[in-house]
């Protein structure tokens, strides 16, 4: 069962994760076991050379992946996290796919797949949340 009723209902409960939404990072979709978030690449994401920050791109896997897993239950926090950097991004957007893995009594593990909008993968992020109450 879904903790949100629509993903406008989800957008309007992660607006107060300001970080994110400040930085321009927006949730797209959300369903029962996936969520897409996005974010157009501009100026104040790069790093001093050019690039898409690491943060940036972490942070993004980060919104998509508290998105499904407080879709899962609310309130669900990260108990660990990785991220794997694999390509620069070429294109203007990233996009970060989580996908649900596994939902437990009290854990739940997402992998979340970040690409830019040419299709080239940029990052993989593994999550475990940790459900509360």
């Amino acid at each position: 069962m879904s903790t949100f009723r629509s993903t406008e209902e989800a957008r309007e409960y992660f607006k107060n994760d300001a970080f994110a939404y400040n930085s321009g990072m927006m949730l797209d979709e959300l369903g029962e076991d996936y969520a897409v978030c996005s974010v157009p690449i501009r100026e104040g994401l790069r790093n001093a050379n050019g690039g898409v920050q690491g943060g940036a791109i972490f942070t993004l896997a980060d919104l998509a992946f508290a998105a499904l897993s407080n879709q899962l239950h609310l309130p669900t926090v990260a108990q660990q996290v990785s991220i794997v950097f694999l390509n620069a991004p070429k294109g203007t957007r990233l996009i970060a796919r989580a996908e649900l893995r596994k939902s437990g009594r009290s854990t739940s593990v997402v992998n979340v797949y970040v690409s830019d909008d040419t299709g080239r993968d940029i990052a993989q992020f593994t999550g475990v949340g940790f459900k509360l109450a």
